[in-house]
């Protein structure tokens, strides 16, 4: 069994939490800097690989309801299963990463990714639909998501909401490549044609980026400038059964499923709600108004992930998680109240993403601030669970009560609450409970 590398010789519990960097030979550590950018850019690329299946989703939910004989909320099944072993199967996903490193882990995540797409090609039914779609492309996308974030905050111990930020931009703005030619395939050949072409493409293309991921070594040098670095960690390196039995990781498993189902609801039901509000025929500048709504989400979605990890970087992490989630809160209200306007409609969903895409910089950020390094990935893991939960209650659940109410206003209006609740949550609970802990283990993060 490989040892685990550490980027970093973590501080006992009685040292003060400034570490000194070893030195490093000047050549060496340029090659060393160098090479943490190429893996961020191969994580990037990794993770664009991986979006389709639940950022186009929404695309084929039309085609699909019609060509399986099935109505909305026995589809969306498909996109909470394919959440749900996603995130439910990571913690074992990242052990295993841990274990055999990243290049052959993700290897085959990117491959069977790509495979569920084929497989579902030909689905004939809706449970043909959940075992290759959902099932299979959970399995697939988890291994490379959860192996690309935890790679990424042992490879920039300085930097890690801006390096998480960057990957999980990938993984929400990737899809911008692919949403205009995915929605012009499935009108011209068809949802089958499309998935068996794209799913061929995702493969291959993940697999070969996969073959440069490379461990981190011993000590990853930051900046030139930078003699000694004041970690915003924890000065103990916590396991994952350490880490379950602290109140600190179930609060912001809460936080996280409740932005999940937020953003999540948007993701799988737009499709649906911008029908409902009489928009799916609608031109904007000339071009169908979902797919350019959709590609704009991308844009924000993958922009707000670096932006708001840097931002964090600098001020803090609840601080931030406190204007983002405010923001997103403001924005479904306003998106709401202004969705007779095509033209605002468009906008204000690339506004409603903008607050909700950051979440995926900000919790793996804050929790390996809390938990240490050692045991990054499969700690991840464990919240990345609670998005798992997001995909049923924002899926499923949400196609429910919306059939049931006959309306989408009373689905809106929980989101909104939820929002809402998060930001406070950040600002009033999580901030003192990470204050107290960090004075208990005799260190405390560069912001409060």
């Amino acid at each position: 069994m490989d040892s685990q590398p550490t980027l970093l010789r973590e501080p006992s519990a009685a040292a003060p939490v400034a570490v000194e960097r070893p030195a490093v030979a000047g050549g060496v550590a340029a090659a060393l800097a160098a090479s943490r950018w190429t893996q961020l850019g191969l994580g990037v690329a990794a993770m664009v690989t991986i979006c389709g299946p639940q950022y186009v989703w929404t695309l084929f939910t039309g085609s699909l309801t019609q060509a399986l004989g099935a109505n909305l909320a026995q589809l969306q099944v498909t996109f909470s299963v394919l959440i749900v072993v996603q995130t439910f199967l990571s913690p074992a996903q990242g052990a295993l990463i841990e274990r055999f490193g990243p290049r052959v882990l993700l290897s085959i995540g990117t491959l069977v990714t790509g495979v569920s797409w084929m497989l579902a090609s030909q689905a004939s039914s809706v449970w043909a639909l959940y075992l290759s779609y959902g099932l299979l492309g959970g399995i697939g996308t988890g291994i490379v998501y959860i192996g690309v974030v935890g790679h990424m905050v042992r490879w920039f111990p300085d930097r890690r909401g801006l390096a998480t930020g960057f990957v999980a931009a990938g993984y929400g703005m990737g899809a911008l490549l692919f949403t205009f030619p995915v929605a012009e395939s499935i009108r011209a050949v068809g949802h089958s044609a499309t998935l068996l072409q794209f799913g061929a493409l995702f493969g291959l293309a993940g697999f070969l980026v996969a073959q440069g991921f490379r461990r981190p070594p011993a000590v990853v040098p930051g900046p030139p400038a930078a003699s000694t670095l004041r970690l915003a960690a924890a000065s103990h390196d916590f396991t994952p059964r350490q880490m379950l039995r602290t109140p600190i990781f179930w609060l912001l498993f809460v936080m996280m499923t409740m932005m999940s189902t937020s953003g999540l609801m948007v993701t799988s039901q737009m499709g649906a709600f911008t029908a409902d509000f009489g928009m799916a025929n609608v031109l904007v500048l000339g071009m169908p108004l979902l797919p350019l709504a959709l590609s704009i989400d991308r844009v924000t979605n993958g922009a707000t992930r670096p932006f708001f990890g840097w931002v964090s970087d600098k001020v803090g992490r609840e601080k931030t998680m406190f204007i983002a989630f405010s923001l997103e809160a403001v924005a479904m209200t306003v998106w709401l109240l202004t969705r007779d306007s095509p033209v605002l409609f468009v906008l204000m969903s690339g506004v409603v993403f903008f607050g909700w895409g950051e979440i995926f910089s900000l919790f793996p950020s804050t929790l390996t601030d809390t938990y240490g390094t050692a045991h990054a990935t499969s700690n991840y893991g464990f919240l990345y669970m609670a998005q798992g939960i997001g995909s049923v209650l924002g899926g499923p659940m949400a196609a429910l009560l919306h059939q049931r109410m006959g309306s989408w206003i009373p689905v809106f209006a929980l989101i909104i609450v939820m929002d809402a609740a998060t930001a406070v949550l950040a600002i009033a609970v999580l901030k003192p409970m990470r204050a107290r802990w960090f004075q208990r283990l005799g260190a405390a993060p560069v912001r409060t």
